[in-house]
Formats: C-alpha cells, structure tokens, sequence
C-alpha cells in the first residue's frame, strides 16, 4: 500500500460520507499479494501504514465475516473464501476476457510465449487473464499476479495511454517510492513513449527481470472509463526486439483493434 493512497484516504476523510472504518477494511484485504499465502498482524500494519491495534481489530472483524481465515498455528491470515468469491464474480462479469481469450490463445501458440492482460492497482499492474502452453518459457504468473508499472512493458504501456497530466502524477508517484532508481525508471519510460509514439507498442527488455522481455498494448475502453493492456512476455533468448518490432508488435496491435471493435459490439 503506498503513502499516496493514504493521503488520498485522508483527504477523504473530511467528507461526511466517508466510511472510515471500511476503508481499513478494505485496505487490510487489498495489502494482500497474490504470492501472500498469509500475513500477521504486524506486516498489514506495515503495509497498510494503520496502527496495529487498528489492524487487530479489522482482521478480527473479517475473519468473523469470512474475508480473512485466521490460522492459529501461525498466528496470521489468509485470504478467505467470501473475499475470493467476489474476485471470481468480478473476473466472470468481464466480456473482455470472453472476447479476447481465444484471440489470446492464438497468440500464445504462435510466439510460443505468455500472453496477458492486466489492469492498474495503485502502482502495479494485476494480471486477470493469461495464457501459455507447455513449452513456454517464462516467469510462471497467473491470474491476480502483480507486476510493477515502473520497469515492465505493461505498466509503461499503461502509462503511455494516461492523459498527460495523470501520467505526469503518476510517474511523479513512482519517483517519491524508489528515489535511487529513478534516473534508469525515467529512461525507460521516455523510451516507451517514444516507441508508443512511432510504433504503437512498447518494450521492456530485461528491465524488470534480466531473463524477461515483453511488448505490449494498451486498450483505453470507448467510453475512457478505464485502461487495461494486453502484453506478450518471454525469455530474453526467446524473444528479441527485432522479433517484436517485426511480428509480434504488429500481431499483438491487430488483437488489441480486433477486441476492441468486439467490445464496442457488444456493448450496442
């Protein structure tokens, strides 16, 4: 959980009709990571910044309604099937992911590679579809995985499509968090611009993980209500920018048209 969402929720503290108390909620249950089998008291309050007596009441709480399953040998919590069930409701009422999965596939299969969508959660990107085949070689990530907006082609595709003005806060966001690495962050993202410009897509050649390159697109909705980006991702010996640049780009850019035009139909 970043400091900014903090200052968000304390601004919006002063409204009247800001419920605080579920704002903690759900801030305990948003802190949870999809490789967080479970977590203690002490490392929510870390990272959701709230006081610990705060939190030990919040998960109390959750457990008592089934969002949280406490487990008594560790002393921590985990997920629970409740809060589960409304991530799959989610997943399931979203046509994109009908739409593009076979389009998907077809992809995956042919560049042998990972091929993903993702939306924004603060300053990660969460995947909510993928799909692979045995003989990819990749990081193995499924479905609520997170990856970071700075370094992957995912996030700087999202970062790409933003007004200029969002984009500017949001990478003036991701600076205030990792102060030491922002001369190479900044670089990286002035080049995805540039290639989103020239060519429509963007890369990230072993900058979020030496041994991973991926492109990818972004697919802003007809309405502007929201981003979500589609990406192709591999090993590095596996994928090369010219293989991008030359196939995969193109490929990936005719998914993306092609959902969105199915989208837009069936919104009608």
């Amino acid at each position: 959980m970043t400091s900014t969402h903090h200052e968000d929720v304390k601004s919006a503290d002063k409204n009247r009709k800001f419920i605080s108390s579920l704002a903690r909620g759900l801030d305990v249950l948003v802190c949870f990571m999809s490789s967080d089998r479970v977590l203690g008291n002490q490392e929510i309050a870390k990272r959701t910044g709230l006081p610990k007596s705060t939190v030990s009441r919040v998960t109390y709480t959750l457990t008592e309604l089934g969002y949280l399953k406490y487990f008594k040998d560790q002393n921590k919590y985990g997920l629970g099937r409740t809060f589960i069930g409304l991530g799959y409701s989610l997943l399931a009422q979203m046509d994109i992911r009908r739409i593009a999965r076979p389009l998907m596939q077809a992809l995956a299969e042919h560049t042998q590679a990972s091929v993903n969508l993702g939306i924004r959660d603060h300053q990660n990107m969460v995947y909510i579809d993928t799909y692979r085949n045995s003989s990819t070689f990749t990081v193995q990530l499924d479905v609520g995985s997170e990856i970071p907006i700075a370094t992957t082609s995912m996030g700087r595709a999202y970062l790409c499509a933003l007004p200029e003005m969002d984009r500017i806060k949001l990478m003036g966001q991701i600076r205030k968090s990792d102060e030491k690495n922002w001369p190479g962050i900044k670089q990286g993202i002035e080049q995805a611009l540039r290639d989103y410009k020239k060519m429509g897509f963007c890369c990230s050649l072993g900058d979020w993980r030496r041994e991973v390159n991926a492109i990818s697109v972004p697919l802003i909705q007809s309405d502007n209500s929201e981003i979500m980006v589609f990406s192709c991702s591999g090993a590095s010996f596996q994928l090369s920018k010219e293989n991008f640049e030359k196939d995969i780009g193109p490929r990936l850019l005719n998914l993306v048209g092609n959902v969105k035009t199915a989208l837009s139909q069936s919104q009608l």
